[in-house]
């Protein structure tokens, strides 16, 4: 066994003793299933919330003299500029056309999201849309497989980067993960990560989870911070699932505080976005992202409809 599938083993014992759970086998699918509940009195009968009691006097026992916690999520999500802010504004169907990437910026401006992510080939016209505004432009390399070469995807992330890109979503090598072959899944990262940063862009790390045992999605969280990210990503919204709150806490623990955690894929709700928020990440990706902010927004009132505005 080499040394970093030592250390990627004993990392994984560590995460599930602190989140109370038990590992999960699934070699060719999803894992099985959410953290088994503790003691603690805060359960419900369900998976522990991520400030759960229990879990941090299991972390203290283990030798932890400092616990951190995120704020509950009322507070991280106080008003809908700050909801905005964790929001990329998401449009990479094949489909998409000029208006469709044009309205999406216009929304981005609207709303105030993050940044909306869009394919390559509208990296240009997003950047010249937001020109002006706050809102980043994020994009995606070797998408939606991650099988593409090294070179490919360095290539087309520092392209985009020089069309006027903020941030840069890649895939790993999903299939070189689940094979073991750590080496050519955190060169492949590393190369990509050195193209990005060049240019003054952040990374992110796509996992594609639900083709993931939860070894390995530890494993490629591990790899994705040694290469140099900036952020993991669950999912790149086109595999067999999306992107699962006990997935988003499992990376957060791997990477802790040094990394932020993108939940994307099947978050289209308000309530979807705060359990995500909740568990751990620090950035989501949606296309729903204008329905969930008229949720947060809550129903108008009962005059302006009667004026005909319209109620969401």
């Amino acid at each position: 066994m080499s040394e970093i599938e030592r250390l990627i083993e004993a990392i994984t014992e560590e995460i599930y003793l602190r989140i109370g759970g038990t590992a999960q086998a699934a070699p060719d699918g999803p894992s099985g299933g959410p953290p088994e509940a503790c003691a603690c009195g805060d359960c419900d009968g369900g998976a522990c919330p991520p400030t759960c009691a229990g879990k941090a006097r299991v972390i203290v026992e283990a030798g932890a003299c400092r616990v951190s916690v995120a704020p509950p999520v009322p507070a991280r999500m106080a008003g809908e500029a700050s909801l905005a802010s964790l929001i990329d504004h998401t449009l990479l169907k094949p489909e998409a056309t000029r208006g469709d990437v044009s309205g999406l910026c216009q929304e981005a401006r609207q709303f105030g999201f993050a940044s909306v992510c869009v394919n390559p080939a509208w990296v240009a016209l997003a950047a010249e849309r937001l020109r002006g505004s706050a809102v980043r432009v994020c994009t995606v390399a070797g998408f939606p497989l991650g099988a593409t070469t090294t070179p490919a995807k360095r290539a087309e992330a520092a392209e985009c980067v020089k069309l006027g890109a903020h941030e840069v979503d890649m895939v790993l090598n999903v299939g070189a993960l689940r094979w073991g072959d750590f080496d050519t899944v955190r060169l492949d990262i590393a190369a990509v990560a050195e193209a990005v940063h060049a240019g003054g862009a952040l990374l992110k790390v796509i996992l594609e989870t639900a083709l993931l045992d939860d070894e390995q999605k530890v494993a490629g969280c591990l790899l994705a911070q040694a290469a140099g990210a900036d952020f993991v990503k669950t999912s790149t919204g086109f595999g067999p699932g999306g992107a699962t709150a006990y997935d988003v806490e499992l990376m957060r623990f791997a990477v802790g505080g040094r990394l932020g955690v993108k939940a994307a894929g099947g978050v289209r709700s308000l309530e979807d976005l705060k359990k995500m928020v909740a568990a751990g990440a620090t950035r989501i990706g949606a296309s729903a992202s204008v329905k969930i902010m008229h949720e947060a927004s809550g129903p108008q009132k009962p005059d302006r409809a009667a004026a005909g505005a319209p109620v969401y």
